[in-house]
């Protein structure tokens, strides 16, 4: 049987060991349905297939240049860049992710 102060000190080992351990997350989705997956994401204010509705100040990510897209998404993924919402959102992206998103929509007609 623990005492409570046993009982204790193992429950905050296991805190400090959490702490320093880094997080995991799950391996990015890169497969074409995958990367499709995530480029939904973006319809919400970008439009579907990166085409937002006419007169929107939302910029269009269809068909525009890949190595554009990628530095500006990394931009914000870095808080070099800031915007509205773009800042927080592309920092919950991959490296990968946002690679495969910028080539997707580069991929894409206008």
């Amino acid at each position: 049987m623990l005492s409570v102060a046993t009982g204790i000190a193992l429950a905050g080992a296991g805190t400090a060991a959490a702490q320093l351990a880094p997080p995991r997350f799950a391996a990015p989705n890169l497969t074409p349905a995958g990367v499709r997956a995530l480029a939904a994401n973006c319809a919400q204010c970008h439009g579907t297939d990166g085409r937002p509705v006419a007169g929107s100040e939302v910029p269009r990510l269809a068909g525009r240049d890949r190595a554009e897209l990628l530095a500006r998404l990394t931009a914000f993924k870095q808080g070099s860049v800031r915007a509205t919402v773009m800042d927080q959102i592309a920092k919950g992206y991959s490296d990968e992710e946002l690679a495969a998103l910028a080539d997707y929509f580069a991929r894409l007609p206008r």
